[in-house]
């Protein structure tokens, strides 16, 4: 089982890879303007996730905001 530095680096990883020229379009053609929804959006459900019980959807939902953040950092990169 991967320790969580290694999850993140994996996670960072992956980023690259759908942002290089042989990734994924849809990733290559965001801009830190383009994520702005896509952030306000994952951080509402997260606090909706932070009201309730429900650790997976917590857990899910934190994952979310952390692909938002590595996403940001890789087009900042």
């Amino acid at each position: 089982m991967a320790t969580p530095l290694e999850g993140v680096s994996k996670l960072v990883e992956v980023m690259r890879r759908l942002r290089g020229s042989d990734g994924c379009p849809w990733d290559r053609e965001q801009t830190i303007q383009t994520l702005k929804p896509c952030l306000l959006e994952e951080t509402y459900e997260l606090l909706e996730a932070m009201d309730g019980n429900d650790l997976a959807l917590h857990v899910e939902e934190l994952g979310d905001v952390l692909l938002q953040v590595v996403f940001q950092c890789a087009i900042r990169e």
